[in-house]
């Protein structure tokens, strides 16, 4: 039998496919007519949500604590002027704003509107769906769908410890012949003949060149340039560990970003890999211009893994991307047990070719324990702290015994720690 009248409207309020209705208007609808006969025309009015086209455009990285904008361009494709409510869903670590918007856009026209990203992590941040509700000229009903419009935002490691690259970079121009450098080894090279002043190293005295002319001439020495350095990162569980805000593995990145601008300034030769039980992420065989912007991209979506290092696989593959003489600087924890049964063992390895130098994160809450006196409690903490501090200098000095350059510094003095031994290894002609 044929619906007719009030019955009708209702039936067809009901087949709505997407309509949104407020709940409390039910019984109103029973018994108001107009009003059904409004709601059906307001859905009739509103542009339709699938026909609806999105593009989007923008930044594709940002460091760490800086702002990025993605523009979203949305076209309405249909007769019917658009009035809705857009959600652009990102993951909640992107920390966007505004996080819904209201447009309007005319039939037949498109409209862009930015979302500003502040991220909280490291990594790669990919937008989810655009939630698009249309409604209708009386605001009474509306159409409800999703698109998906994919982007990813790559966020960078912030590189805090840029702020000490120039003070490095200046000693570093000290080294390189700009100021002379009386010390010699396997990594230095003749630079030039200048006259002898008081305190100079007698040993540095060029006899042949003070024989032929009037004065005592010494011979001056530069750091070489193209020496390899391999940057290794331990991923594995030790690097999980959180030491103020941050995790090790952080600090260790901000290390390894600024001992990488340090030596490609120097004139040699980075290359990275991180590993925990397969490697995690690598950069090899780029330019000097090049090595930073690959490092910091590399180093982007790298997250600690909860498992123990396999330290056999790390030192195998170490020796593999370098076969000649090289400075290895692996960044990992300094804790006794991962120490002495995973590296130790396969130390001789990387040390009967190569110079090694070992750098980690210390925590600066244990120095502050150590300290701790006045109640009970305070006494157990100073106890406990040394006891950490001594088992962690005993570490240190097992693997100086095997002629490994050790760093153990806090989260925000390992940077400058590691690129101030860089330089001492290379004004002393160790590389």
């Amino acid at each position: 039998m044929a619906l007719t009248g009030r019955t009708a409207l209702l039936a067809a309020i009901g087949s709505l496919p997407v309509g949104i209705l407020a709940p409390s208007w039910t019984g109103m609808l029973a018994v108001n007519a107009p009003l059904s006969l409004a709601i059906l025309c307001d859905y009739a009015l509103a542009a339709p949500v699938r026909t609806l086209q999105f593009t989007r455009s923008g930044d594709t990285s940002v460091r760490l604590g800086d702002a990025a904008e993605v523009q979203l361009t949305v076209t309405n494709r249909s007769r019917r002027r658009l009035r809705a409510q857009l959600r652009d869903a990102w993951p909640p670590s992107s920390t966007q704003a505004p996080a819904r918007q209201k447009l309007t856009v005319p039939a037949g026209e498109r409209r862009r509107f930015g979302t500003v990203l502040r991220p909280s992590r490291r990594g790669d941040h990919r937008a989810e769906r655009v939630t698009v509700r249309s409604y209708g000229p009386l605001g009474l009903i509306a159409r409800q769908g999703n698109h998906e419009v994919p982007w990813t935002v790559r966020v960078l490691p912030p590189f805090a410890s840029r702020k000490h690259l120039p003070s490095r970079l200046a000693r570093l121009r000290e080294l390189d012949g700009r100021t002379s450098v009386l010390t010699r080894g396997q990594g230095t090279e003749f630079d030039s003949l200048r006259e002898y002043v008081p305190g100079d190293d007698t040993r540095s005295i060029d006899w042949r060149a003070t024989a032929r002319g009037t004065t005592v001439a010494v011979r001056t020495w530069r750091p070489e340039r193209d020496r390899h350095i391999l940057v290794v990162l331990d991923t594995g569980r030790t690097s999980a560990g959180r030491v103020g805000d941050v995790p090790r593995l952080d600090a260790s990145m901000d290390a390894a970003l600024l001992l990488t601008a340090l030596a490609s300034r120097a004139g040699d030769r980075v290359d990275l890999l991180a590993y925990d039980r397969r490697l995690r992420a690598q950069v090899q065989g780029r330019s000097a211009n090049d090595v930073l912007p690959a490092v910091v991209d590399a180093l982007a979506p790298l997250e600690p893994e909860l498992v123990e290092t396999d330290a056999r696989g790390l030192a195998a593959t170490a020796l593999a991307r370098a076969p000649r003489r090289s400075l290895i600087v692996l960044l990992t924890g300094l804790d006794a047990a991962p120490i002495e049964e995973g590296l130790l063992p396969v130390l001789p390895q990387l040390t009967q070719r190569h110079t090694v130098l070992v750098a980690s994160v210390a925590d600066p809450h244990i120095a502050g324990m150590a300290a701790a006196r006045g109640t009970i409690e305070g006494v157990y903490e100073a106890a406990a702290a040394t006891q950490a501090q001594a088992q962690r200098l005993r570490t240190a000095e097992q693997l100086q015994r095997h002629g490994v350059t050790v760093v153990d510094a806090t989260p925000d003095t390992l940077a400058p720690a590691l690129a101030d031994a860089y330089l001492s290894l290379k004004a002393a002609g160790r590389l």
